[in-house]
């Protein structure tokens, strides 16, 4: 891990203080644990425009099979 130095309001120091001793957890941690949700947060995939991206990406394909032959012998197997 890497040492670092953060300033933090008067309020901030006192609810991470008692929220520390309620979770019997270190103050670095709890920080640590923000500090997580917040990157995973920033850095999550966007789907909707991932997928829109790839919308009409294989149309010209031919040797993919009908999307409406496979849906039939699907339901044909799922079926029974």
């Amino acid at each position: 891990m890497v040492r670092t130095q953060i300033y933090l309001t008067e309020a901030q120091q006192k609810v991470l203080r008692k929220l520390a001793g309620e979770s019997g957890r270190k103050q670095s941690e709890l920080i640590r644990d923000a500090i997580n949700r917040y990157v995973v947060s920033e850095t999550a995939f966007d789907y909707p425009a991932l997928v829109s991206r790839g919308e009409g990406l294989w149309r010209d394909r031919q040797d993919l099979a009908d999307l409406g032959d496979l849906r039939r012998e699907f339901d044909r197997y799922s079926d029974g």
